[in-house]
């Protein structure tokens, strides 16, 4: 769920993103700032609303369909940036146009990564379209961030967790500074199509600089929310 003031909208509905989207453009004329950080996990294969695999329908596709919705907003407003919250999860990520929703072989980190590997290829295709318009485009992993993004993990995971890889998680505080650099420092201002990890620039994996699935990506999730491509 995110928020604009008092205005809500559960991102697993496309119908809700863009009931959002409506009420936005009715109380608000500029948009210079568009963080995208909503996501979740499940252990277990689940549809959306829509009938799509909840991970990607909440950690790719809201992000996808919102951005849309707002962009000309965005465009208007320039300068103006795009923020797409990430994960060095992306590193493993997969992505078979065949069965995008994991039909079979369902894992919960298996669709995770997916759905990170979704957001730098994202965020990288939007740059190359906005390019020339004033909106840069970036995405980010904040770093490890102690949230309850990782509560609906498996009982048997939660105690790794907890013991391995809690001991080095950040603040919510210091990930939300992360963010923050990308939508605000003025040394970041024109910097457009790139990735960061941990407050730094990085290249990102292999997969996510081919410009050709993101472009494959983008039409495919045109299709699925009911955009032009």
């Amino acid at each position: 769920m995110i928020r604009s003031g008092l205005i809500r909208v559960f991102v697993s509905s496309q119908a809700a993103i863009r009931r959002f989207a409506d009420a936005f453009r009715a109380s608000h004329d500029r948009l210079h700032v568009l963080v995208n950080n909503a996501g979740g996990v499940n252990k277990r294969r689940r549809l959306s609303v829509d009938g799509i695999e909840m991970t990607f329908a909440v950690n790719h596709l809201g992000y996808f369909l919102l951005t849309n919705l707002l962009l000309d907003l965005l465009v208007q407003s320039a300068p103006a940036r795009a923020v797409t919250v990430a994960s060095v999860g992306h590193r493993h990520g997969t992505m078979d146009f065949a069965d995008l929703g994991f039909e079979q072989g369902y894992s919960i980190m298996r669709a995770y990564s997916r759905s990170k590997l979704a957001n730098v290829l994202f965020a990288a295709e939007l740059a190359r379209r906005l390019k020339g318009k004033g909106v840069t485009s970036n995405s980010l992993h904040p770093g490890s961030v102690d949230t309850s993004i990782w509560s609906g993990a498996p009982l048997w995971a939660k105690p790794i967790i907890a013991i391995v890889f809690r001991p080095f998680f950040i603040s919510a505080e210091k990930g939300a500074d992360r963010i923050v650099q990308l939508a605000a420092d003025p040394e970041l201002e024109g910097v457009t199509g790139k990735y960061f990890e941990d407050g730094k620039e990085s290249e990102p994996a292999p997969l996510a600089r081919d410009a050709a699935l993101a472009k494959r990506l983008w039409d495919v999730s045109a299709s699925m929310v009911g955009l032009p491509k």
